[in-house]
């Protein structure tokens, strides 16, 4: 697995995360999954464990927000739809079904363990919703509703996750990138 031994554990603890869960973010199964050695866990993250957990949440989340962003440059919130499905479907194929959201993961599973996580849990989410909610707005729909809207595709998509994972098909993101995309769409003037 190439990159630094930092990078390493940080992609094994969001993979980690996504498949198992804030409990299956152990150390020593971010060391089996990254190959890097036990002295440094506490060498990059001296918080341990929870640290480690944190740190790969905020990257996955950084991650969903950038691509979410990237998506609507041209001020397209189908587009940021359309790659927020593609990429939870592609995720879902490589995995046989087993990823989810790691942001979901922490936040349904690592609150307890971790006081810090329910901050960052609604810092994410809400960035989320946020990058949709402008994107709306500047594409012609009110404020209150684009924050609505950007709230309830938010959660349309995590649910999907999870009905995909339940179902081991695609279909539900399908279904959902279908009823939500009318209302995404410019309003008409």
């Amino acid at each position: 697995m190439p990159g630094s031994t930092k990078q390493r554990m940080l992609d094994s603890a969001v993979v980690l995360l996504r498949e198992r869960g804030a409990a299956g973010v152990t150390i020593d199964a971010v060391l089996a999954h990254s190959g890097t050695p036990r002295g440094s866990v506490y060498h990059h993250f001296p918080g341990g464990r929870s640290e480690l957990v944190l740190a790969a949440a905020r990257q996955a989340g950084d991650y969903i927000a950038a691509m979410v962003h990237e998506a609507g440059v041209d001020n397209d919130p189908l587009a940021a739809l359309d790659r927020l499905v593609e990429f939870w479907k592609r995720a879902l194929a490589t995995t046989d079904h087993l990823a989810g959201c790691p942001i979901a993961a922490l936040a349904l599973s690592g609150q307890r363990d971790n006081p810090d996580a329910a901050e960052l849990v609604r810092e994410i989410f809400t960035r989320w919703q946020d990058n949709l909610s402008t994107l709306l707005a500047e594409n012609g729909t009110p404020p209150d509703r684009a924050q609505r809207l950007a709230t309830v595709a938010v959660a349309a998509v995590e649910g999907a996750i999870v009905l995909c994972r339940a179902h081991r098909d695609d279909g539900p993101l399908d279904d959902v990138r279908t009823e939500i995309t009318p209302l995404l769409e410019a309003p008409s003037t």
